[in-house]
């Protein structure tokens, strides 16, 4: 097996890109979904944020075969710093995610992988028939195989990785920086993830920018792809306004600057939350955030906020895609 490899303006890929170090790599583009069994000839569409899922069906119902998720990708320069491998006596030898290109939990777990180096190999799953996963009992993504044993939910996937492959760590942390890993990874799930949407679905422009790019990308027929770029920006944009009013979001993009400035308070001038080096929540932030950095929310949010520098030490740090072609 080898590493895949891209360059220049093919950084903007459909599976996890990855780029010579010398060059720019791209960002991930998500989406922020999760499909419905349905017993009708018409697959209806729940917009999966954690368990909160009412609110999405009511509104995907409304636009049957809509996929309903956003993404972005584009490439920063930048000098890759080096990674934090792993030791091999502790490194998977079989891993394999079965995701949606553009999902952000999919990303939060890649950007796990990608700064540990370890090699994975990618199941793109088609939202509609799902047929990648019929061996599963779970039907949500993403689903991560290592070495035969399944792993479901993305804070889990980690929470389990990291007890796999990084046995000592828990040993050399101070209890404080725990417990400050563990409440910032919570807001990742609880708090920012809800803010996205409503920012990059906030006008019809800015959906029809998300689903333009994924149309081309994503595992989908050409019909489907039809579908899902008009039917599906036209769903979440409605989508978007239910969500505002569901987390009290009166004006997106203030939330969305609000939530930067957050996390770089939270870092108290400190390079990484993890001090020198990334910790868990460094690496959730920069999963979910890491797709729309290219779209306009992302772009006026490294505008107008001061979590630029951030961002891209976070880019450096995680590096190139540790993606292996099956």
């Amino acid at each position: 097996m080898r590493r895949a490899n891209l360059s220049g303006l093919a950084a903007i890929y459909r599976a996890a890109a990855v780029s010579p170090a010398s060059t720019n790599f791209a960002a991930r583009q998500f989406a922020l979904y999760s499909t419905a069994n349905s017993s009708n000839s018409y697959s209806k569409f729940r917009w999966f944020f954690g368990n909160d899922s009412g609110i999405y069906q009511k509104a995907a119902c409304a636009v049957s075969g809509a996929v309903l998720f956003s993404v972005a990708a584009s490439s920063l320069a930048g000098e890759v710093q080096a990674k934090e491998p792993l030791p091999p006596n502790v490194s998977p030898n079989d891993v394999v995610l079965y995701q949606y290109e553009a999902c952000p939990f999919c990303n939060k777990v890649k950007a796990f992988l990608d700064y540990y180096d370890i090699p994975y190999k990618i199941v793109e799953v088609n939202p509609l028939s799902k047929k990648e996963i019929k061996w599963s009992d779970y039907k949500k993504v993403p689903i991560l195989m290592v070495d035969g044993e399944q792993m479901v939910d993305s804070s889990a996937i980690i929470d389990k990785l990291s007890e796999k492959t990084r046995p000592s760590v828990s040993v050399k942390s101070s209890p404080e920086a725990d417990e400050e890993e563990k409440k910032w990874r919570g807001w990742v799930d609880n708090h920012l993830v809800h803010i996205l949407s409503p920012n990059i679905y906030r006008n019809t422009s800015e959906a029809l920018e998300s689903f333009d790019y994924i149309t081309s990308h994503g595992n989908f027929s050409y019909t489907e792809k039809i579908t899902a770029k008009y039917a599906g920006a036209v769903a979440m944009y409605f989508v978007s306004k239910r969500l505002k009013k569901k987390y009290n979001i009166t004006d997106e993009r203030a939330a969305l600057y609000e939530a930067a400035e957050t996390w770089v308070d939270a870092l108290d001038g400190r390079d990484f939350l993890g001090g020198t080096k990334p910790n868990l929540a460094d690496l959730a932030v920069f999963g979910v955030l890491r797709p729309i950095r290219y779209l306009q929310s992302g772009k006026d949010m490294v505008e107008h906020t001061h979590i630029g520098g951030w961002y891209s030490r976070m880019e450096n740090a995680v590096g190139v895609s540790s993606r292996i072609q099956a």
